[in-house]
């Protein structure tokens, strides 16, 4: 058989190994690189479709057209694999201890802490799986085929390779297609390739190696119709679409474990040994060394450790990442996934798509250029609102100029329309722009029609790449062309003046004003018109021939204003943009000048993309700004090459195509409005307003988020490090214990509930988005944080033996009283530790540091009734054996805690003096290089 004969559709032969762009099988044959006769007779069909027969003989090999659904964990081993955490592990031993003690209270806390954060976990964790079902959704339901020689309507889930499809506007593409018709055909495939022009199609074939947006003679699962007819052949279902590899993408990404998680991990496994191991060594001492009651030493060890283990930790770390989560709900920031919060505080590098996030997704006509004038449109997207600017010529006196304006309305099939106050097209986009243009200029769209009837037309088609119209004119008629700028010329014989008088056609003229347009990234559609003495009998592709070149039109998808303040903020808080775009470079490049990504960015295109392997691309990705023409594995190995260069990685996105990046991404951002459910559900973070400039508004929070976490930490360690090295100090050096094990319970229970929780409200401190971004590598507990830990230990210790023995010399020996005081100076001291931690990079001695939050106060309050309760009730003097301090002595220890913060307030200023520390150095970022 030859290969363009027409097959019969009764041959049962199975179909040849290794065919299918995407095929079931597995094999990867470039259908849109084969004729169609080629690729009927690879497939075994004919024009006429599949009989039914052979139609589920071959269902029965390939499967149905679905998206395979991701094998789920049992939700038992999801639920349980949150409890395999080493800080949870040690808090768990912490609560037994607390209930051998008979601390009721303390252990139901730390449980509680337990289970809510995994229950948490778990849910958030189910809605990530969502995400491939969403995939499901971009099918369509039904689909029309040929089967048995007759036109069907069947469920997309039985179409199989070789069947014939018809497409309208409107459709969802049910499977891949390659086209075999085409008329007028336009189709979105802005889900997968991210341009915001819905793209031509033709049965034309193209080159093998051609990207997938330039593959017009395909038709891929899951876009959609925008305008035309077509007919295609299946050349893949299922999980060998397009689709379907995004979907076996997904399923190949990992989520990452957050900065945060892997730092508070690794804390808590540290933390666990330290804990332990001096506890087992405190009480081999106290029993072997001082001469300790086994079961005495037992319990004051188990109380410090209770006393030590900051179990209130991972709930004020929840309750921190929540605040932040309402924090940035106001600012249209939702956050699905809690560490999300922390993690784009984090965030060295923004990777982010550009059609609809840095840019409107609304075309604009910008740039009008005749034979005499440069005129530019104002405004942006649909709205008719703005004027025309004169850039060189006349334009009142440029009868070109009009007759530009109006052959752009009647050579146009959109409508504009305002919805819910917003100006929407239906059609396409550029010929929407086109509208909004004209009524820029002061032309009502209605009254040109009613004017110049359209009595026929030639529609679009991708091979002709051109549109034309013919009008009535008078007693004669008026032909209105637009389409690709080189292809008009080639049709015009002459081109309009200024006095709309037909002369010579000027072509280095128009390929400079073509060439000036696209190196500012703008879309060119050229314009041109034949004026006919009277209505011809018949209009095709013949009759449009002869034309008078009228001008070119400049469109951009322009920036959103708010993305350009954006960028530059990042810029200053040392954060890189990159654009990664299935738009065409010289687009990308514009866009990215004008947002400000780079003065002369470095664009690296998808095909160079494919010639690098892995160990190469790292050091790409880092130097690049913009990436162009990219695939979904594009941007998978880009946003995995970043990382692997210790980058901390947001990445944004609108379509099905970007959701493989999300997932991998640190922080995946999708956008709310446009964005795809598959985007969404595999994101951590979705913009409610579609804004880049609320990604700004995250990181600060972000950023706030974890200062708070390391100001909790910062307050908690070194408080309960105080008690128990006074507790240390007592038994090493034999001396009586400043505290008892109930009092040890008792400070740790009254302020993790208090004190413990205000941090987490505290405000972003000035400066915060002048840092550089801290290094996904950097510890929890920094150097200056360690320093801290320790010298406010110390200073505690002190301050508890310094108030211990001044009492015992006092008051005659009264241990209880002594111990009472000692109990009321370490929670004095916590108090005002708390002012002075409030603020690391700044001193508190200001107005702002003194006035707090109201959490404070409410915090502050409840301590001194606490402590109120606890010194002075009797009932609790005969639980915790305290006894009433005198009002002399109750002064003196508030002016410890004024000295203690005095003390740390001068040890701030004096090391940011000296530098020794770095984070406390607010020197701001240098820019991304090449900015």
């Amino acid at each position: 058989m030859s290969e363009h004969a027409t097959p019969s559709t009764s041959i049962r032969r199975p179909l040849p190994a290794g065919e299918g762009e995407a095929s079931a099988d597995g094999a990867d044959v470039a259908w849109h690189a084969l004729p169609p006769d080629t690729v009927l007779a690879r497939l075994q069909v004919g024009h006429d479709g599949l009989d039914s027969a052979e139609a589920a003989r071959r269902r029965a090999h390939y499967g149905d057209n679905e998206l395979p659904a991701a094998k789920p964990r049992p939700a038992w081993l999801r639920f349980l694999s949150h409890f395999n955490n080493a800080l949870i592990i040690f808090l768990a031993a912490a609560s037994v201890a607390a209930l051998a003690l008979g601390h009721y209270i303390d252990a139901v806390v730390i449980l509680l802490v337990i289970v809510v954060n995994a229950i948490v976990g778990f849910v958030q964790e189910g809605r990530a799986e969502q995400a491939l079902a969403q995939l499901q959704s971009m099918l369509a339901p039904n689909a029309r085929v040929l089967r048995d020689g007759k036109r069907q309507v069947i469920p997309v889930i039985g179409l199989v390779p070789g069947d014939i499809v018809t497409l309208e506007a409107g459709d969802r593409v049910p499977a891949d297609l390659r086209l075999l018709r085409a008329r007028g055909l336009l189709i979105d495939e802005a889900a997968l390739t991210g341009e915001s022009v819905a793209a031509g199609k033709t049965d034309a074939a193209v080159a093998e190696d051609a990207a997938l947006g330039d593959r017009t003679g395909m038709a891929y699962s899951g876009t959609l119709v925008a305008a035309g007819l077509g007919t295609g052949v299946v050349v893949g279902t299922g999980a060998a679409t397009e689709m379907g590899r995004i979907s076996k993408l997904l399923q190949s990404v990992t989520a990452l474990t957050t900065p945060l998680l892997r730092q508070i991990n690794a804390f808590g496994r540290r933390f666990t040994f330290v804990a332990i191991g001096s506890a087992a060594l405190l009480f081999v001492f106290a029993v072997l060394l001082r001469g300790y009651d086994w079961v005495d030493a037992l319990m004051v060890v188990v109380a410090l450790a209770v006393g030590v283990v900051p179990e209130g930790l991972p709930a004020v770390i929840t309750i921190t990442l929540a605040i932040g989560v309402r924090r940035m709900a106001a600012r249209n920031a939702i956050v699905r996934r809690l560490p999300a919060v922390e993690t784009l505080g984090a965030t060295t590098t923004i990777c982010s798509d550009k059609t609809g996030t840095l840019t409107r997704n609304e075309m604009t006509a910008r740039r009008l250029v005749t034979g005499a004038s440069v005129v530019e449109a104002e405004g942006a997207g649909y709205a008719p609102v703005g004027g025309l600017r004169t850039l060189a010529g006349d334009r009142d006196a440029d009868a070109a100029l009009r007759l530009l304006l109006v052959d752009g309305v009647l050579c146009n099939d959109a409508n504009l329309r305002e919805a819910g106050g917003d100006w929407v097209v239906d059609g396409d986009p550029m010929e929407g722009a086109l509208l909004a243009l004209a009524a820029k200029a002061g032309l009502e769209s209605l009254d040109l029609a009613a004017v110049h009837p359209r009595l026929d037309e030639v529609p679009f088609d991708a091979q002709h790449r051109f549109m034309a119209t013919l009008h009535r004119d008078g007693d004669g008629a008026l032909v209105c062309v637009k389409g690709a700028p080189e292809q008009v010329l080639a049709l015009s014989s002459g081109q309009l003046d200024a006095a709309g008088h037909v002369v010579a056609l000027d072509r280095g003229h128009w390929e400079r004003a073509i060439a000036e347009a696209g190196d500012e990234g703008q879309r060119v559609l050229g314009f041109a018109v034949r004026h006919l003495d009277a209505v011809p009998e018949r209009f095709g592709f013949d009759e449009v021939g002869g034309l008078a070149f009228v001008g070119v039109i400049g469109f951009i998808d322009p920036p959103r204003d708010e993305a350009v303040a954006a960028v530059a903020d990042c810029h200053s808080a040392g954060i890189a943009v990159k654009m990664i775009t299935g738009d065409h470079a010289a687009t990308a490049s514009a866009i990215a000048r004008q947002l400000g990504i780079a003065r002369d960015p470095h664009v690296v295109t998808g095909q160079e993309l494919e010639l690098l392997d892995d160990a190469e691309l790292p050091a790409l990705a880092l130097d690049s700004d913009v990436f162009a023409r990219t695939s979904p594995e594009h941007k998978l190995r880009i946003v995995r090459a970043l990382q692997s260069r210790g980058q901390t990685v947001a990445m944004t996105g609108d379509g099905v195509n970007d959701a493989p990046s999300l997932k991998q991404a640190d922080v995946g951002i999708a956008m709310g409005n446009k964005g795809t459910e598959a985007a969404k559900e595999a994101s951590q973070m979705v913009l409610a307003d579609d804004n880049f400039a609320s990604i700004v508004a995250a990181v600060r929070e972000g950023r706030a988020v974890y200062d708070n976490i390391r100001k909790v930490i910062a307050w908690t360690i070194p408080t309960n490090g105080g008690e128990a090295l006074a507790i240390v100090a007592a038994i090493a050096l034999g001396l009586t214990l400043p505290m008892t094990p109930a009092q040890i319970l008792w400070i740790n229970m009254v302020l993790t509930i208090t004190l413990g929780l205000v941090l987490a409200f505290e405000p972003a401190e000035p400066g915060l988005m002048q840092r550089p971004p801290r290094r996904p590598d950097a510890p929890l507990v920094s150097p200056f944080m360690l320093w801290r830990i320790i010298f406010v230990s110390l200073l505690f210790t002190l301050g508890a033996f310094g108030v211990f023995f001044w009492s015992l010399s006092r008051h005659d020996g009264d241990v209880a009283l002594a111990r009472t005081m000692v109990v009321n100076v370490i929670c004095v001291m916590e108090i005002f530790y708390l002012f002075s931690v409030r603020y690391l990079q700044m001193t508190s001695f200001t107005l702002r540091g003194l006035r707090g939050t109201p959490q404070v106060f409410w915090a502050l309050g409840g301590v001194i009734a606490g402590q109120m309760a606890f010194t002075y009730l009797p009932w609790m003097q005969q639980v915790f054996d305290t006894r009433a301090v005198p009002f002399v002595d109750g002064v003196a220890i508030v002016l410890v805690g004024v000295v203690m913060m005095a003390v740390l307030e001068v040890e701030k200023g004096l090391l940011r003096r000296l530098g020794w520390f770095e984070e406390l150095q607010r020197t701001p970022p240098a820019p991304p290089a090449g900015h």
